[in-house]
């Protein structure tokens, strides 16, 4: 058991970080004996009870000069610490000491982030950051696009795992990993195009015709795309006045192609409610390009079509992120087309402010799957796993990942195809590390002319399989998390938590894969499966 010592106004970051490391844990009480005492910001208790003692402050404490610890300097710019090969970036204030042996966090100047003390049975280690400040800042303000590569919430707890483990005390946890599988692959579309004839000659016409033509033998000559592709273009651009004309297929109508390529594997489609409508910036209006050329009811056939198929239809919400009146118009137009009882938001353009996950919670939104970026791909929470915004008591966040338009778009990675498939494939890695899950946004124009990007998304389908992912849509995945979330530890049979480890709340009839129980003993690992 860990004892925590922390600030009252950082006890909503407590409780969800050890929601996300699933440990068992509680508020520090006087006279209780814990595994591990852990002290954010706070003088450690006087009674040292405890095998452990993990002291996290981003600045000199009073109680260092009197246990001996010598800080030799104070910062608050952003830096990274080394830590058994990972990069761990730290955004807020943190101190130095003076270099140990084995020094097991360093910061650039090789200066040591971490000390070691012994005082009698109890061990001390003082660590030169404010955990939950560093996690506050990561599930509110997000980290920047240079770091989006890095899983830096994962990389805090791993780190205080092999802290704890490395003396001597047992870790058990349930982990981000349903039990069966490696991890979680959430597959999404977001519904900007889903019919070209819809826009007569407009912005998007025109960047079609070019693209298809000029840019694609441009690519072709720059190896950036197969004769095969420029033919598939070309001849989409002969077809267009048939489709306007109703003659032919419009090719941009890609429903059933994605539920071929996905091979029942279940997926979400988030659907744009009100056609022609702009919306707002945080001050004045959206771009008039913001406006779709259709809406949910435009579609409605298309719609249940993919809800008979077991897909799930969310809400690409347009004005949902800054008004809660406009919010709960757009979740009811979607669920008086769709069917739908219950239904999550990723917003358009992904825009979204401080209070949008407060207002979507007001509205009566399931989740919210917008936090991410639109330039690169990556961990914008800096996290794996779907959580709990500070500022909900209800509405999970299931975080963005990997977009496609990230990857490919000139204006930000602008990557080949392999290169692409390979920049994934380092997410999928950490995935396979960490467990949790990896939401992926394929639009629906992007399998189509003049993208053709359906090349590189079944040979990203295909590794997932390989990697081993239970494949959930959002509302799946969301409600798997929320499974565990409701999980607790149970010490109360007396049979250990290795026989009797979890007790579950609620229904467990789900048809949701079950939860693992996971011993860490040092460097070594044992998984339970726990049917909950």
């Amino acid at each position: 058991m860990i004892g925590i010592i922390a600030a009252s106004t950082e006890h909503p970051v407590v409780e969800e970080f050890f929601e996300l490391f699933k440990t068992p844990w509680e508020f520090y009480e006087t006279g209780r004996h814990y595994d591990v005492v852990l002290c954010a910001g706070e003088l450690p208790p006087a009674e040292n009870t405890t095998g452990l003692i993990l002291v996290y402050a981003g600045h000199e404490l009073d109680w260092d000069s009197t246990v001996g610890i010598e800080v030799v300097a104070e910062k608050e710019s952003p830096c990274f610490l080394a830590s058994n090969g990972d990069g761990i970036p730290l955004y807020g204030e943190r101190v130095r000491f003076k270099t140990v042996n084995p020094a097991i966090l360093v910061d650039e100047q090789g200066c040591s982030a971490i000390l070691h003390r012994a005082d009698g049975q109890v061990r001390i280690l003082r660590i030169g950051y404010n955990l939950f400040a560093e996690i506050r800042r990561l599930l509110t303000s997000g980290q920047p696009a240079a770091n989006a590569a890095i899983p830096t919430l994962e990389l805090h707890i791993a780190l205080l795992r092999n802290l704890i483990a490395a003396g001597g005390t047992v870790v058990t946890e349930i982990p981000p990993v349903p039990a069966g599988y490696r991890f979680i692959a959430c597959l999404t579309h977001d519904i900007d195009h889903p019919l070209i004839r819809k826009h007569g000659c407009d912005h998007t016409v025109l960047g079609f015709l070019y693209r298809a033509t000029i840019g694609s033998l441009s690519g072709l000559l720059r190896g950036r795309r197969t004769s095969g592709e420029v033919l598939r273009n070309l001849a989409a651009v002969l077809k267009l006045p048939f489709v306007y004309a109703g003659l032919v297929q419009d090719f941009w109508g890609t429903f059933d192609r994605y539920l071929q390529l996905e091979k029942g594997h279940k997926s979400s489609f988030f659907v744009i409610p009100f056609k022609d409508r702009p919306g707002l910036k945080a001050s004045g209006k959206a771009p008039r390009r913001r406006a779709a050329r259709y809406g949910v009811s435009d579609i409605a056939s298309q719609v249940s079509t993919l809800r008979a198929a077991g897909s799930e239809i969310g809400v690409h919400g347009i004005d949902a992120w800054l008004d809660s009146a406009a919010a709960r118009s757009e979740l009811e137009e979607i669920r008086k087309v769709s069917g739908t009882r219950e239904a999550g938001v990723r917003m358009h353009w992904l825009y979204f402010g401080e209070h949008s996950h407060a207002i979507l919670e007001d509205a009566g939104a399931e989740y919210d799957s917008t936090v991410g970026y639109n330039e690169t791909v990556g961990y914008r929470a800096g996290t794996v796993q779907v959580y709990k915004p500070l500022n909900t008591t209800r509405l999970l966040e299931l975080p963005l990942h990997v977009m496609d338009t990230a990857l490919f778009y000139p204006a930000y990675l602008h990557l080949a195809p392999r290169e692409a498939v390979m920049r994934v494939k380092q997410i999928i890695e950490n995935a396979v590390r960490f467990g949790g899950c990896i939401t992926i946004n394929w639009h629906d124009r992007s399998i189509a002319p003049e993208r053709c990007w359906d090349g590189v998304y079944s040979t990203l389908l295909e590794e997932l399989e390989r990697q081993g992912a239970w494949f959930g849509n959002a509302a799946e995945t969301v409600a798997w998390f929320r499974k565990r979330r409701k999980a607790r530890f149970d010490t109360s049979t007396g049979k250990g938590l290795e026989k009797s480890p979890v007790a579950l709340l609620g229904d467990v009839e789900d048809g949701l894969p079950d939860l693992e129980f996971r011993v860490v003993r040092q460097a070594k690992e044992q998984a339970i499966s726990c049917p909950a």
